[in-house]
C-alpha cells in the first residue's frame, strides 16, 4: 500500500492542525453549559450496568482516600519536561505549556468551577507529586497516590489502528525507531542491538552525541505493520507508542513497566499481554525466537491484547470516568 506524503510526513500519526481545528471552536461553548449538565450526567452512572467497572477505575485512577488540603500557595514552575501548576483553573491558559495539555484538561476541567483549585503538572512525570496533583504518567508505587491520572496528550499518546497484516505474514523481526535522549534501555538496547539481524531498530531526529550510526530513517506506523514484533520501550517515562502497538497485530515487547497512564500499564500481564523482557535485555533474542516458533502462542497474546485495549473505545464512557475522576479530585482536596 503506498502511504501519502502527509501520511509519511506525520509518520502516520495523528494531525496537530486537524486536532486545534476541532478543539478551538469548542473554547466557544460557554462553561456554564457543561456546569449545569454536570450532576445529572454524573449521576446516570447509577443506572449503568458497568457502574462497579467505571468506578474500579476512577479509583485506579484517583487514589486518594484521605481529605487533603492543597498548599495554600500558586505555583507556575517550568521544568525541563514538565510544568508544576498550582492555582486556579482558569489561569491555566493555551500559552502556559504545550497546547494539547490545555485542551484536554479543559475538556474535563470545564464542567467545573473556573475558580476551583487545582494542582497540575503536565508533561513526562516521573516522580510523585508533594501535594495532590493531576498527572499525565506517574510511577508504579505504593506512594503515588498524590498523582492522580487524567487523559492527557492523548493525541499522542492515545491512538489505536487497524492492522490488515496477520501476525504469521510479518518479518520475523522486531523494530525500533524512537529517541533516545535520557532514556538508559533505550541507549542500552542499542548498543545490544543495533546492526543485528533479530532487530531493525535505530534513531530518528538528533542523535544527541550518540553513534552517527545510529541514526537511521523514519518508518511510518504502516511500514511497523511490516514485523511481528515492535519495541516499547519507555523514555522519560511511559512508552508513547504502546497503545497503538497493542491494538496491531504485532506484538509489544518491553521490560516491566515503571511508568502508567490513562492506558493502566500497571495492569498489563506479562506473556499474556506482551513480551517482557529482562531489565538488562538479555533475552530478547531468546524470547522472539520462541514467539517465532509457537504462532498460535504469539497470536493468543496478540488477541488479549486486542481485548484489553478494546476497553478504551467507549468515549461516552470514558468522558463519564474522566469527570468522576476529577470530581473526586476536588472533593478529596476539601473544595
Amino acid at each position: 500500500m503506498n502511504d501519502s506524503f502527509l501520511y509519511k510526513l506525520r509518520s502516520g500519526k495523528p494531525s496537530k492542525i486537524l486536532f486545534y481545528l476541532k478543539e478551538y471552536p469548542r473554547m466557544c461553548i460557554p462553561k456554564c453549559f457543561f456546569r449545569i449538565r454536570r450532576k445529572g450526567y454524573l449521576q446516570q452512572v447509577e443506572e449503568r450496568s458497568d457502574k462497579t467497572y467505571i468506578y474500579e477505575r476512577v479509583d485506579y485512577y484517583n487514589k486518594m482516600q484521605r481529605p487533603t488540603t492543597l498548599p495554600d500557595t500558586i505555583l507556575h514552575e517550568y521544568k525541563h519536561w514538565y510544568y508544576v501548576y498550582l492555582d486556579k483553573v482558569k489561569r491555566f491558559r493555551p500559552s502556559t505549556f504545550h497546547k494539547v495539555y490545555y485542551f484536554d484538561l479543559q475538556d474535563v476541567a470545564r464542567w467545573f468551577n473556573q475558580d476551583l483549585r487545582i494542582g497540575y503538572i503536565p508533561g513526562d512525570v516521573y516522580f510523585t507529586p508533594q501535594f495532590p496533583a493531576i498527572v499525565k504518567s506517574r510511577l508504579l508505587s505504593d506512594d503515588n497516590e498524590y498523582s492522580v491520572v487524567l487523559k492527557l496528550d492523548k493525541l499522542r499518546h492515545f491512538m489505536f489502528i487497524n492492522d490488515p497484516v496477520p501476525f504469521r505474514k510479518k518479518a520475523n523481526q522486531a523494530i525500533f525507531r524512537g529517541k533516545i535522549r535520557f532514556s538508559r534501555v533505550r541507549e542500552k538496547f542499542l548498543r545490544m542491538y543495533f546492526d543485528t539481524s533479530i532487530c531493525d531498530c535505530g534513531v530518528v531526529g538528533k542523535n544527541d552525541g550518540y553513534p552517527e550510526k545510529w541514526v537511521t530513517p523514519k518508518k511510518t506506523i504502516r511500514e511497523h505493520l511490516n514485523y511481528k514484533f515492535i519495541m516499547t520501550l519507555e523514555g522519560n517515562d511511559v512508552a508513547s507508542n504502546l497503545k497503538w502497538v497493542m491494538s496491531s497485530n504485532s506484538i509489544a515487547v518491553m521490560t516491566q513497566p515503571t511508568c502508567e497512564t490513562w492506558f493502566m500499564e500497571g495492569k498489563l500481564i506479562a506473556g499474556y499481554h506482551y513480551i517482557r523482557i529482562q531489565d538488562d535485555l538479555s533475552d530478547l533474542e531468546e524470547k522472539l525466537t520462541y514467539y517465532i516458533d509457537h504462532p498460535a502462542e504469539a497470536e493468543q497474546i496478540v488477541h488479549n491484547a486486542h481485548e484489553y485495549v478494546s476497553q478504551f473505545f467507549d468515549e461516552g464512557r470514558e468522558r463519564l470516568i474522566s469527570l468522576l475522576v476529577m470530581d473526586k479530585y476536588f472533593n478529596m482536596t476539601k473544595q
